[in-house]
C-alpha cells in the first residue's frame, strides 16, 4: 500500500515519498524500507532520525529536520494498530465444525463461526455468529457466546456462563470454575456450593492461564472493554468494571469490587471484599488489605498499599537510615 493511500486511509497529512510502498508494520530498530513504524515517546523521537523505516507514523509536534517520509497522527501507537490490521489481516477459517466436535441437544451455532476440532459443545449452548471456537475448547451446558468471539484452543467454561461479543479468551482459561468457599465445621473444610454464574461483557479480552470463578450466590461480573492479563486470578463474586486494566499475576479473592477505568499492575494482591474505586491505579507488587477501599483517582504502591509519595518517602527514610548504619 502506498504511503499517501494509508494517510488518505487514517485522514492525515504526510511529508515524503507519496508513492513508497509499505508492506508490513516494524519497530523502529528491525524496520526497512518497505516497513511503517510508529514514534511514541523521547528515545523513540531520537532513534526515529536514524532508523531505516520507510515511513514513520509520528505526533504532531514531531520534527522532521531529517526530511522523514512521515504520517503525522495524534496517537502513533493507536494509528498504527489501525494499520496492523489493514496490512496484517488476520486469517479468516471457513465456517462450519470439524468432523470430531461433540455437540449436545439444542445447540445453536451462528453463521460464519469456525469450530476446530475436538471441541465439546454441552446441551443448550448459544454461539453468535462470525466465532472461532480453538482445538480442544470445552464448554458447558447453557453457554451463551455473542458475535465476533475467538476462543482460543483448550479454554474451558463451565456451565451456565455468558460471554459477549466481540471478547478474546486465550488458551488455558478457565472461566466459571468454583469460587474458593469453604465452611469449618468441626475441625474440617466443608464446601460451600458455589452455585453462582459469571458474565463477560462485550470486548473483554482475558490472557492466557486465567481464571474467572462463578459466584457462591449470584454473579461474578466483568465489566465491557476489561483487558486482563495472563495468570491472572478473579475470584468468586468478583464485579469488576468497564475499560479496566489488570497485568500479570494478579489475585483478587472474593467479593472484591475494581470500578470503571482503575488499572492494577502485575502481582497485586487484593483482599476479600476491598473496593478500588474507578481510575485509581495498584502499582506492580502491591498487596491491598480486606475491605481497604482505594479511593478514586489516588496512586498507590507498595504492601500494605499505600499513596505513591509516602511509599517513595518511606523508601528514601529506609536508604537513609541504612547509609547512617553503614558510616556507624
Amino acid at each position: 500500500m502506498l504511503v499517501r493511500e494509508l494517510a488518505q486511509w487514517l485522514n492525515a497529512p504526510w511529508e515524503g515519498e507519496g508513492d513508497r510502498e509499505i508492506s508490513r508494520v516494524a519497530s523502529l530498530e528491525e524496520a526497512g524500507a518497505d516497513a511503517l513504524a510508529f514514534v511514541a515517546g523521547g528515545k523513540a523521537v531520537a532513534l526515529a532520525h536514524t532508523a531505516h523505516a520507510g515511513c514513520l507514523l509520528v505526533p504532531r509536534d514531531f520534527a522532521n529536520s531529517s526530511g522523514r517520509t512521515v504520517i503525522v497522527v495524534e496517537h502513533p501507537r493507536a494509528a498504527a494498530a489501525r494499520v496492523i490490521a489493514k496490512l496484517h489481516p488476520k486469517t479468516v477459517l471457513p465456517e462450519g465444525m470439524h468432523p470430531t466436535v461433540v455437540v449436545g441437544t439444542d445447540v445453536t451455532i451462528g453463521a460464519g463461526t469456525h469450530v476446530a476440532a475436538f471441541v465439546s459443545l454441552g446441551d443448550g449452548v448459544r454461539v453468535g455468529a462470525d466465532c472461532v471456537i480453538g482445538a480442544g475448547t470445552t464448554i458447558g451446558d447453557g453457554v451463551t457466546i455473542g458475535d465476533q468471539t475467538t476462543i482460543h484452543p483448550r479454554v474451558s467454561i463451565y456451565a451456565g456462563v455468558t460471554v459477549g461479543g466481540d471478547v478474546v479468551l486465550h488458551s488455558g482459561c478457565v472461566i466459571g470454575a468454583d469460587g474458593f468457599g469453604y465452611v469449618l465445621i468441626n475441625g474440617a473444610y466443608e464446601n460451600f456450593p458455589q452455585i453462582g454464574r459469571v458474565e463477560i461483557g462485550d470486548r473483554v479480552e482475558i490472557g492466557a492461564n486465567s481464571c474467572v470463578d462463578r459466584a457462591a450466590l449470584g454473579v461474578t461480573m466483568i465489566g465491557e472493554g476489561t483487558k486482563l492479563d495472563n495468570m491472572v486470578h478473579i475470584g468468586h463474586n468478583c464485579r469488576i468494571g468497564r475499560h479496566v486494566v489488570i497485568a500479570a499475576q494478579t489475585g483478587l479473592s472474593g467479593g472484591v469490587v475494581v470500578e470503571d477505568y482503575a488499572v492494577i499492575g502485575g502481582q497485586v494482591g487484593i483482599g476479600d471484599k476491598a473496593r478500588i474505586e474507578s481510575r485509581a491505579v495498584l502499582g506492580s507488587g502491591s498487596g491491598v488489605l480486606t475491605s481497604k477501599i482505594v479511593r478514586g483517582g489516588q496512586v498507590l504502591w507498595g504492601t500494605p498499599a499505600r499513596p505513591l509519595k509516602e511509599y517513595l518517602g518511606q523508601l528514601a527514610a529506609l536508604s537513609r537510615l541504612a547509609k547512617k548504619r553503614r558510616a556507624e
